[in-house]
């Protein structure tokens, strides 16, 4: 598993409007739809549903919010970088900056878990984030996710 297949340079956005949880998951299901296709109303409440069990809002600024979605055959990610944090509910109680959306496929099991992981195991990275934080420009940002894998097993 590796960013460039999880990640199209499409689906990486930067945000100057997200005011809210709620807006930013909004922006999320439009991004899902314009690089992947996918219903947007459809990744929307699959994200809020998902929310609704606990937060995804990891800490240190990032949220990895993700859900299953019917008919997708493949897992697919959008990345999101606000120019102003929001209240996300994260585990720490920071707001949040940094968005890394996972869609799976309703059957996924381990792919879905191998993709978390590595996103996860990415935003933890101070280096990165700080990196991500300091490029708003989506063409940067993909590729700062997408070397990130490798200057990590370096």
């Amino acid at each position: 598993m590796d960013f460039a297949k999880l990640l199209k340079p499409e689906a990486v956005k930067v945000l100057t409007s997200a005011s809210s949880k709620k807006r930013l998951l909004q922006e999320l299901g439009e991004l899902a739809h314009s690089a992947y296709g996918l219903d947007a109303s459809r990744v929307v409440e699959a994200l809020q549903t998902r929310e609704a069990l606990g937060p995804t809002g990891v800490g240190h600024g990032v949220a990895l919010p993700h859900a299953r979605l019917e008919g997708l055959d493949e897992v697919v990610g959008a990345f999101v970088l606000l120019d102003k944090p929001i209240d996300f509910n994260a585990v720490d109680r920071q707001p949040v900056d940094i968005a890394f959306a996972l869609f799976a496929p309703e059957e996924a099991g381990v792919e879905h878990l191998k993709a978390l992981a590595l996103v996860s195991r990415t935003l933890r990275a101070p280096s990165i984030c700080s990196k991500l934080r300091a490029n708003p420009n989506p063409a940067t940002l993909y590729t700062i996710l997408t070397s990130a894998q490798s200057e990590q097993a370096a």
